[in-house]
């Protein structure tokens, strides 16, 4: 494996190296990188047409300008990275390290999304093939894919921002407002669940009279303005989260995986009640990373404790329902600071830029202001990566699922968890992994227009404003970034297929 892994690199490299080539030579013969100068009016425009080529020199031949280049990118391995200066004069490895984390916050949260939430829809699709279920999550696959970028990230900016922001100032639903609202939940809800028509029309009653309840009674009490949570909301989600991991991962039969997952969960509210009063009055990221790498390893302690013959089962539902469970809390923090929030942010999401300039709040108001910066942005890369996602693990699980070992297994008297989730679920990531890795180190470059129309300063910005300006500096920076990336996650997938399927470690 380390044989192959060397050799997958060395590989990379002389792609790398020839790409980087070709890049360079493609953008420098892209335009000319004097014509703003040369249009321009002003009375040094000589002096100014001199310097610019002194900074860019572009006396030189490309290839000692390239050669300079790569010497720089050579002292990365050394500490001492430099990857040239911008046309202006700005240094490019401060802008790409700006860039790279701004994009890397975009692309890495959306991209976590879409792989849980499509591959989830994937399975359940391929479990129900055509049912109910199965068409709707289809067709909004395909609507959701076939969405132009650009026009869906206008959408977006129109009704999920500029229409909300207006909303909720008032923070109230109008009757008409929550009775569409509920029809719509129960027309979709009976159509995912599927059965017997009256099973449907039950399902759908149930479901808009729900909805219509609970959005009278949050009217009623301005939460969304003013929302709770509360320790009791933490509790009854994180155990409904423990139980459904350990139904997924051990079955519920596996009384230990139960009974761990629910001790977690309980320790993990106790320990919100001991360390409330420091998250609240001296929170920190830091003291945030502590407190989650705890609960994990505390998590997985639990399981090990209750895991007896099935430990390593069992540390994993623990593990997962600590990190569920961490979850929860911090959202708990977020909703009970939101109201702060929208004492300092009048306007809470914001539909242009990374962050907002000259905030003024505290911690956890800063929290949410990055949080609503990024949701949009999120929003559109997750709905069109869950799309692909979705239909591709369908199609393999179903490959999977007329396999002969599925079929054997159900034979065996295997239950129906065991069958998909050990035999099936784990094949079929196979070909999910690559598209993964590729899909991740595409939509870093692929982010482009998303940032754009966000106004997100990120590697999209910095290639186009390189590029714009014939100015190779930023262009490389950006290709350095996305083919790295790219190699990384490409590698990764290779180790992912060992892990995955035995037979390729040979």
């Amino acid at each position: 494996m380390l044989k192959f892994i060397l050799r997958r690199i060395g590989a990379s490299a002389l792609v790398l190296l020839g790409a980087s080539i070709l890049v360079y030579v493609l953008t420098i013969n892209s335009g000319d990188p004097l014509k703003d100068l040369r249009e321009s009016n002003a009375q040094n425009k000589q002096q100014l047409i001199d310097q610019r080529i002194a900074l860019m020199r572009l006396d030189d031949p490309w290839y000692e300008r390239y050669w300079d280049w790569l010497k720089g990118v050579g002292g990365c391995f050394t500490g001492n990275c430099d990857l040239g200066v911008t046309i202006n004069g700005v240094d490019v490895l401060g802008l790409t390290q700006q860039a790279a984390s701004s994009t890397l916050r975009l692309v890495t949260v959306s991209t976590l999304l879409a792989i849980v939430v499509g591959i989830a829809l994937g399975i359940l699709t391929a479990i129900r093939q055509y049912s109910g279920f199965d068409y709707s999550i289809t067709f909004s696959a395909f609507l959701f894919f076939s969405l132009p970028v650009f026009w869906a990230a206008t959408l977006l900016k129109e009704y999920a921002g500029i229409q909300y922001n207006n909303w909720i100032a008032v923070g109230q639903y109008a009757p008409w407002t929550i009775v569409i609202a509920a029809i719509v939940a129960g027309f979709l809800l009976q159509a995912v669940l599927g059965g017997s028509r009256k099973r449907r029309l039950v399902t759908a009653a149930v479901v808009f009279a729900f909805v219509t309840i609970m959005l009278f009674v949050f009217n009623s009490l301005d939460w969304w303005r003013n929302p709770m949570f509360g320790i009791g909301g933490v509790l009854v989600v994180s155990a409904a989260a423990g139980v459904l991991v350990t139904a997924l991962v051990a079955g519920l039969r596996n009384r230990r995986a139960l009974y761990a997952a629910g001790t977690t969960v309980v320790v993990g509210v106790v320990a919100y009640l001991a360390f409330a009063p420091l998250l609240v009055n001296s929170p920190s990221w830091g003291l945030l990373a502590g407190l989650f790498v705890l609960a994990v390893l505390v998590s997985v302690g639990i399981g090990a404790a209750w895991g007896g013959y099935a430990r390593k089962q069992v540390m994993l539902v623990t593990g997962i329902t600590g990190v569920i469970t961490s979850a929860m809390v911090f959202a708990d923090l977020l909703i009970a600071h939101w109201s702060s929030f929208l004492g300092v942010k009048s306007r809470p999401i914001s539909t242009i830029g990374s962050q907002t300039p000259n905030f003024t709040g505290g911690f956890w108001e800063q929290v949410l202001d990055l949080g609503t910066q990024i949701l949009l942005p999120t929003i559109l890369l997750t709905l069109v990566s869950v799309a692909s996602y979705s239909r591709y693990t369908r199609s393999s699980m179903l490959e999977t699922l007329n396999q002969d070992y599925v079929r054997t297994g159900r034979s065996k008297g295997l239950s129906e968890r065991e069958v998909i989730v050990k035999h099936a679920f784990r094949n079929a990531l196979i070909p999910i992994t690559t598209i993964i890795a590729f899909d991740f180190a595409g939509i870093i470059g692929g982010a482009i227009i998303t940032e754009q129309v966000f106004g997100w300063k990120g590697m999209g910005a910095l290639f186009q404003d390189g590029l714009n300006a014939v100015d190779p500096a930023p262009v490389m920076a950006f290709f350095l970034v996305t083919g790295i990336a790219a190699v990384l996650m490409n590698l990764l997938a290779d180790i992912a297929y060992a892990a995955l399927d035995p037979r390729i470690r040979r």
